[in-house]
């Protein structure tokens, strides 16, 4: 920004300064320093803002849109007509605004209104410019909080860290210990144990146990201050002495102390096993077991079916017999009420539901079918031609109650449910959907064992296998379209830990249409970048004729570096969107294609949907983005759950496909580098797949078949429940389950 230095020349002050605007007087407090490119320049640390006090500033503020129902003219009558008391007839007389002609009574209120939430905002932006929060989730803060925002800020902060997503303990405790409270104050450490939770359901954990819990609720909360018992004693890096020991033994007894209230409060569940979990995912966990026990015993509602006639006639509709292994997977989910069918792609998924959807229509049976995610479900659509819904959307989510329409008193009238890219489903979502299922119903759940778990807390799909309270048939067998494909082979040669398998690999010039699959070798994370940007702005949409935008999908492990997210939406932005479609007041761009971050469930949008930007107004600050088909328009504050998405992780394209991907492996990405990953993000493309980077980082993922272990308390619930099921309902070509 460019400054006055006591009204006589202009100099640059650059620093995080969030919520500033046109015409306000700011006291900046921070160091001079000399830029080796730009010359001499202010450091801001912090600052204080002051409102305009003259004619002049009072008008630039106005004027600058900031006031709902005040544009540049209106700005201009209000200033001429109250002068230098126009902000304290706004503030404390909003009726008089109504003596200028053109203002009645509705447009007084709505600047009235629009005044109040800016003082506010402004309030607590500035209250939290200390701590590195940014401007969009002050507006969520605002958003839910209202103007009490600041007041819960300083009266309880870790209350914020609870409820709202995006302020971590981190931020909450520096709050805290700003405004006087002990380190070991038990709502600190309360808050260290239910943020340590909280964490461990982001690594996919409904349980842990108890000794390595208090160990990590130990490290988060030395890690942002002293120890717990204040004692001012300092030690190098992994140092261990006697006073050291002592220290951590006193800081754990501290934290198992709390906990232990926590569990006599029943915040916390404390298992005969060693394990310990929040009351909700005990409760959780607890009714998924009642219901699965309850589903398998009831009684079926589906009519009188001819299983052998029904196989004959779906293999003539089909025009092709079907395998062994098809033929079971059809008479178990049709005679069992819980089955499931799990296989990698091309071994027949898609013609099993199509040929069950067909005979369930045949017998007029009532059917819903489900998916984690929007595209998801609009693949299975394609697949049965009959509509399938989100799972949020099947259930009927009413976001102005928080609940869902259908549940345990308002289950769903359905005979039969089948839920594709089950895989996805975390716990939270399955014991809704559980909670909705009528005594009689079906249940077959399809998806992929071998792609990356939910994202959520959980490991539904894996827990329910080794159970064996669901039949199962494991599909292996490759079908003639999927030999014929390259992405098809190799996706099984990574199932197998064959990394020596890599079909095409070539310099980019050397691409041909036929190629499904090629791996393009690059020396440098920088060239990683520049090959993908060719790729998707210039080389394929040549070759294939194609919509760059949005039938190339590229898919990263990891955000940051030249080959993450953050670096290549950049690029591919500046590629695909010209510059002069910003929007003035954000970083987007009209036709930005951009990706959904967090379940909005009043604007029916949820986390992993894919959209694009189409219009915009300046004056309300909000932009139209089309989600799935159905417009949608966002807010200046609800701007933070939406980023760019030419380039999104693999994690987020769980159950989607993509006509192409283009995938950067790079050494750099070793963290995450497992075979899983690699697998998930090679099945998502439909047609085309290319790898950008380096072979060696191929071999490592390829070889690293161990992906983080969920701990849950499902398996053993469910196992603990009776089994009636025939062996031939476990039956598999694969050998072996995956093990909880």
């Amino acid at each position: 920004m460019r400054a006055t230095d006591n009204g006589h020349r202009t100099f640059t002050a650059c620093g995080k300064i969030p919520g500033v605007n046109c015409g306000e007087t700011l006291i900046l407090s921070g160091e001079w320093v000399e830029h080796p490119k730009f010359g001499r320049q202010f450091t801001v640390e912090s600052f204080s803002a002051a409102l305009p006090a003259d004619v002049h500033g009072i008008r630039k503020y106005l004027s600058s849109g900031l006031i709902h129902g005040i544009g540049k003219t209106y700005a201009d009558k209000i200033v001429d007509y109250f002068g230098a008391d126009t902000f304290t007839v706004i503030s404390t007389e909003s009726a008089r605004l109504r003596e200028i002609p053109g203002i009645g009574q509705e447009r007084a209120r709505t600047i009235k209104a629009a005044w109040d939430e800016q003082y506010a905002l402004r309030d607590i932006m500035i209250f939290l410019q200390t701590y590195n929060i940014s401007c969009a989730l002050c507006m969520r803060l605002y958003k839910i909080y209202g103007q009490e925002a600041k007041r819960i800020l300083q009266a309880d902060p870790y209350r914020v860290a609870r409820e709202v997503e995006g302020i971590g303990f981190k931020t909450a405790d520096k709050i805290a210990q700003n405004i006087g409270i002990p380190m070991n104050h038990y709502s600190r450490i309360d808050a260290g144990i239910l943020f340590t939770f909280s964490n461990l359901e982001l690594l996919g954990h409904t349980a842990y146990p108890r000794e390595a819990f208090l160990n990590l609720t130990r490290q988060l909360l030395e890690s942002h201050g002293e120890t717990l018992n204040s004692t001012k004693t300092t030690f190098a890096e992994n140092e261990i002495t006697e006073d050291r020991k002592k220290i951590i033994e006193t800081d754990e007894k501290i934290i198992a102390d709390r906990l232990d209230t926590l569990i006599q409060l029943k915040t916390v569940n404390a298992l005969a096993n060693g394990l310990i979990q929040t009351s909700f995912m005990a409760s959780c966990e607890a009714s998924l077991a009642k219901h699965v026990h309850r589903l398998r015993v009831a009684k079926s509602s589906l009519p009188p079916i001819l299983h052998d006639h029904a196989m004959t006639w779906a293999q003539q509709r089909e025009g092709f017999a079907f395998a062994d292994e098809q033929i079971r997977a059809l008479r178990q989910a049709l005679t069992e009420k819980l089955s499931i069918i799990t296989g990698g792609p091309g071994t027949g998924k898609t013609t099993i539901l199509r040929a069950l959807v067909s005979i369930l229509r045949t017998k007029n049976v009532k059917i819903g079918l489900a998916a984690p995610t929007g595209r998801a479900a609009q693949k299975l659509t394609e697949t049965t031609s009959i509509e399938a819904k989100t799972i949020h959307r099947l259930l009927q989510f009413n976001p102005q109650i928080g609940q869902f329409a259908f549940n345990q008193e308002n289950q769903l009238p359905l005979d039969f449910i089948i839920v594709d890219e089950a895989g996805m489903c975390d716990t939270r979502l399955t014991v809704s959907l559980f909670n909705a299922l009528p005594d009689h119903a079906h249940l077959l759940l399809v998806g992929d064992i071998d792609q990356l778990p939910s994202v959520g807390a959980g490991n539904i799909l894996s827990d329910f296998i080794a159970s064996k309270q669901f039949s199962l048939t494991y599909l292996k067998q490759i079908f003639r379209q999927g030999q014929q494909s390259e992405i098809i082979q190799l996706a099984h040669q990574i199932i197998s830990g064959n990394a020596t398998f890599i079909p095409n690999v070539i310099p980019i010039e050397a691409i041909i249409p036929a190629y499904d699959f090629a791996f393009i070798p690059v020396d440098s994370p920088i060239m990683c970048a520049q090959k993908i940007e060719q790729l998707c702005s210039s080389l394929l949409p040549s070759i294939y004729e194609i919509d760059p935008i949005n039938d190339i999908q590229v898919l990263t492990p990891l955000h940051k570096g030249h080959g993450g997210t953050e670096h290549l939406n950049e690029r591919l932005q500046n590629a695909f969107i010209r510059k002069e479609k910003q929007i003035p007041w954000c970083h987007f761009r009209l036709g930005d294609k951009v990706i959904q971050l967090r379940n909005n469930y009043e604007k029916n949008i949820y986390n992993g949907d894919l959209g694009t930007i189409y219009d915009f107004d300046s004056d309300k600050k909000v932009i139209f983005v089309k989600f799935n088909g159905e417009f949608v328009e966002l807010k200046h504050s609800e701007l933070g759950e939406i980023a760019l998405a030419y380039a999104i992780s693999i994690h987020k394209s769980q159950g989607s496909e993509f006509p192409i991907v283009v995938i950067p492996l790079l050494t750099q990405h070793y963290i995450m580098l497992q075979r899983n990953l690699i697998y998930t993000a090679i099945t998502r493309g439909r047609h085309k797949v290319f790898i950008v980077g380096d072979p060696k980082a191929y071999t490592i993922a390829i070889g690293n078949k161990k992906s983080a272990q969920r701990i849950t308390n499902l398996c053993p619930l469910l196992k603990g429940l009776p089994c009636s099921l025939r062996e031939d309902c476990f039956a598999s070509e694969r050998g072996q389950y995956p093990e909880a």
